[in-house]
């Protein structure tokens, strides 16, 4: 009836029905009527039994259409469930009633529907905006019927301490509110105006359909009338009975939620996680508060029932420990796999678990080397631009420094699992205060500068952070773009600045003031017992640290505490860095995990979020002030130290020839360069761990090993050698496998392979990898989809002799008619022409029929991007066909787009979207 007009919903759902009121505004045994879209029916006709219902409610102001595409997949016979989509009395379809209903009103009308249809359990409730709440209320009503509990963007609670949104404040101000929601359809159409992308026309006025006329829009005001503001407001009490009662509730939850959302931020989803903190979350980057309109979660909330399904509970969904992406770190049984020391896969072994006996925490060699007699050493040093040592810390100062300033951050309100992002530069302060948190039980919260500030801003929000800790930059960011957290400042801030950056405090305060406490409860500075450390779960979490955001926007990595260990183990065991080890960081990584491995660890005089600032001297410079035994550098870095490799003088010469180690990771680190880097290093053994953020490292491979690689491919007598870069053989603990890829470039399968020549999504085991991703629950499973593996959506295979070769991103495999192209052999293949500096392979056009594209940057420069000159062209077909690669068309660039945090990972997805342009006819412009 009602429904045949809109589009998605099928008009067998519609359905009216009078129902008693038993309470609330109404005086009992009066009747209302109700419109309710419902595929019960429907289900029946077909033979099928519903596994449980979803029971759904909408906000304010739609209606039971936000709900379309559950009732389409809960219809489906492979996943039946019973869906009920309620249009709330005064709004979508039902009466109006012409009574002023509040929350708990509304609350009581949805158990008198639910009792006139006859529910019972199990019952899964979904809730949107208000309705959220109003679903909330009627699950603690019912909870002997209650199976779960799924929200999208709403809010259980207002802090006194912060305003209502603005846009609600606006919609609740006397001189607006009547003519805004009622009077006139603006508040509609403000709401509408928030989906991304833009509603089509057709589902636009679906949504207005029920609206049309102000006597048809007196619900939508008083919905607004009714947001408690404050705790004088009538339903400020049933809104808190909702909020308090949701600690409670044990029933698994999923939170699917749209950050780009004016009203519900992402601090009213802390605010649940903190109440629910076992539900499941995603965060869909991009999506507002229309969420449902905005992305497909019909797909997540039926891969969530059917995960939970059978797995113990009487309601038929299960509990946390049933979600088959909860555990990635346990190692898999029974699956093939290549190991740290395998020759060939054939001799593969499962890795052992990781105990729980035996852990010792991230700062474990940090104690020992304070204890011990290097304890009056240099633990870490942070240079000047001067090329001088500016600050130094001995390992004595720097467990006490730690000790004093976890103290202080305690008693100003840091506790286990607060959130702490930390956006100080390495050196002294960053690793004091990490080292501080960790010890405290605190989460510390890593996203760099590199990402950008549009990105920087999106990780940061959607990390909401209890607490800031930063250097004056950060601080004015933080208060720009409206950071979360507390903010506390690196330094010492004068009293004008820092009200203007509202800096509570600063590091040297709060070190200060733990120091004292200390001292008046007569505290051992350099007893690590004094922070009971036998308090803190090695299985709770430690850090989120974000990826680059060269793939996408940059996706929060969360870890355990015995998970860095872990990490800090395979990195000792791997590259022997041990307590006595001197180590250069020019990647911040490895700067904060220097004290855990109980080595002196200095940051040269450059940006770390702009690798390419590090120069031969001050690299030198840095090595010449701890006796460096230890480098690490990007590859970007490792370009410009060779090309300013003439301002090295005698002495920073010689401190360059006593390095013994020295590793290059972020990036593919071709062989040319490291010979070029063993002239300023002839002494070292040069290294070039394969890793990511989610797993640091996962193989290792030295020059010499990379030159006898290539050399028997060269000779043909290594098969599955070529097409990629060697990157070697798993690091100590670590397995991995193969899933092959189709001919379309998907790797759909989920039986892991090692057979050499295989290409196909690598995937690996390891005590240290990550925990899962932060609040990106989808990612995770997808992750995680082969239990005891992650998915580290790179491509590559193995050599017989049980070496790994990377041919690039699963994302940038391009689908050619007939057979899938990777492309990194291409793009070396290319890179070897002389005129040719980087090169991308990119595909255009629709996947299994796009067009392979080369684009290159030129030496010297081209001035302008657009299409290759004939002959340059000409040389890059030539050369990519050595490789087995067919190039379509050929582009050149003045320069490729690269990743901030690397300066060395290529944009390939930017670059198909400007050569699709350029292909077309529009104007090259910038990549």
């Amino acid at each position: 009836m009602v429904a045949a007009a809109w589009p998605g919903v099928d008009p067998q759902w519609s359905r009216e029905l009078a129902v008693p009121s038993t309470s609330g505004a109404d005086e009992p045994g009066t009747v209302r009527h109700w419109h309710v879209l419902d595929n019960g029916a429907q289900l029946e006709a077909r033979g099928l039994t519903p596994e449980g219902t979803l029971l759904c409610v909408h906000g304010n102001p739609t209606w039971s259409y936000l709900w379309r595409t559950l009732l389409a997949a809960g219809s489906d016979p492979a996943h039946p469930w019973r869906v009920v989509a309620v249009d709330q009395l005064d709004m979508g379809f039902s009466e109006r009633t012409g009574t002023f209903r509040r929350l708990a009103d509304r609350v009581n009308d949805l158990g008198d529907l639910t009792t006139a249809l006859g529910l019972d359990g199990p019952v899964v409730t979904v809730g949107h905006d208000w309705g959220g709440v109003i679903s909330l209320g009627w699950a603690l009503a019912h909870q002997d019927q209650l199976a779960g509990v799924v929200l999208t963007n709403t809010a259980v609670h207002q802090p006194s301490t912060s305003k209502i949104p603005p846009a609600l404040r606006l919609a609740l101000h006397p001189a607006v509110h009547q003519w805004g929601t009622v009077t006139s359809d603006a508040f509609l159409r403000v709401t509408h105006s928030l989906a991304h992308p833009p509603l089509a026309a057709d589902v636009h006025a679906a949504y207005m359909a029920p609206y049309r006329g102000a006597s048809r829009r007196s619900g939508v005001g008083n919905f607004v009338a009714d947001i408690p503001v404050d705790e004088f407001h009538p339903s400020f009490a049933a809104l808190a009975g909702v909020a308090e009662g949701l600690r409670g509730l044990t029933v698994p939850a999923l939170m699917l939620w749209g950050p780009r959302d004016p009203i519900f931020s992402d601090r009213y989803l802390k605010d649940l996680i903190g109440r629910l903190p076992h539900a499941k979350v995603h965060r869909f980057e991009g999506a507002g508060h229309l969420v449902a309109e905005d992305r497909d979660i019909a797909t997540p909330v039926f891969e969530w029932l059917a995960a939970r399904e059978g797995a113990g509970s009487a309601s038929g969904l299960g509990g946390e420990g049933s979600d088959a992406a909860a555990d990635t770190s346990a190692a898999p049984t029974g699956d093939p796999g290549i190991e740290a020391g395998s020759a060939t896969p054939e001799t593969a072994a499962s890795p052992a678990a990781p105990e729980a006996a035996g852990f010792r925490p991230l700062w474990t060699l940090l104690d020992e080397q304070a204890a011990g007699p290097a304890g009056t050493g240099s633990a870490v040093v942070e240079m000047a631009p001067s090329g001088a040592a500016a600050r130094s810390l001995s390992w004595q100062q720097l467990e006490q420094r730690i000790a004093d300033l976890a103290a202080g951050l305690e008693q100003a309100g840091v506790q286990r699992g607060s959130r702490v992002s930390l956006m100080v530069p390495p050196g002294v302060d960053l690793t004091v205060a990490l080292y501080a948190c960790l010890r405290l039980g605190a989460v510390v919260v890593v996203a760099d500068a590199g990402l950008g500030t549009k990105g920087l801003s999106r990780a940061v929000k959607g990390a909401t952070p209890d607490f800031i800790i930063g250097i004056d930059k950060a601080l004015a960011a933080a208060a720009a773009l409206g950071w979360p957290g507390r903010r506390i400042s690196a330094g010492t801030l004068p009293g004008a600045r820092r009200r203007l950056l509202g800096a509570e405090t600063s590091l040297s305060e709060l070190a200060r003031s733990g120091a004292g406490r200390k001292a008046a409860e007569h505290a051992d500075a350099l007893d690590p017992d004094a922070l009971d450390p036998d308090a803190l779960d090695p299985d709770a979490p430690a850090a989120v640290l974000f990826t680059s955001g060269s793939t996408g926007p940059a996706k929060g990595v969360l870890y355990t505490h015995r998970q860095l260990a872990a990490m800090r183990d395979t990195v000792a065991n791997t590259f022997g860095i041990r307590a006595g080890s001197n180590l250069v960081a020019g990647f911040a990584p490895f700067a904060l995990l220097g004290p855990a491995l109980g080595a002196v660890s200095v940051t040269p005089a450059m940006d770390v979020t702009a690798p390419r600032t590090l120069t031969a001297r001050t690299l030198a410079e840095a090595a010449k002030a701890i006796d460096a035994t230890v480098v690490f550098a990007s590859p970007a870095a490792l370009r410009n130290v060779v090309a300013t490799r003439e301002d090295l003088d005698e002495a920073g010469l010689k401190a360059l020839a006593r390095v013994e180690l020295l590793l290059s990771a972020g990036a593919p680190v071709p062989e040319p360069l490291l010979a070029e880097v063993q002239q300023l290093v002839p002494a070292a053994s040069l290294h070039t761990p394969y890793g990511m953020t989610e797993a640091l490292p996962v193989t290792d491979i030295s020059l010499e090993q990379i030159r006898e690689a290539d050399a028997e491919t060269a000779a043909g007598t290594l098969q599955g050698g070529g097409n990629g870069v060697c990157v070697g053989k798993p690091v100590h603990g670590a397995r991995l496998a193969i899933i092959p890829l189709a001919a379309d470039g998907t790797a759909s399968g989920t039986t892991p392979v090692t057979d050499a020549g295989v290409t196909g999504e690598i995937l690996v085991s390891a005590p240290h990898v990550k925990d899962s991703y932060d609040r990106l629950w989808l990612t995770q499973r997808e992750s995680a989809g082969i239990p005891g593996w992650h998915r580290t959506g790179d491509v590559g295979h193995f050599d017989a002799a049980g070496g790994l070769w990377v041919e690039g991103r699963l994302a940038h495999v391009v689908s050619a008619p007939g057979a899938a192209v990777t492309p990194v052999g291409a793009e070396q293949a290319i890179e070897r022409l002389d005129s040719v500096r980087l090169a991308a392979v990119t595909g255009v056009g629709p996947a299994g029929t796009q067009a392979v594209v080369a684009v290159v940057e030129t030496v010297p420069p081209t001035r302008t991007a657009g299409p290759a000159e004939p002959a340059l062209a000409a040389s890059v077909r030539a050369a990519a066909r050595t490789a087995g690669v067919e190039i379509s068309a050929v582009l050149a660039v003045p320069a490729q787009p690269t990743d901030i945090r690397h300066n060395a990972k290529i944009d390939r997805t930017r670059l198909s979207r400007w050569a699709t342009r350029v292909l077309a006819g529009g104007r090259p412009g910038k990549p």
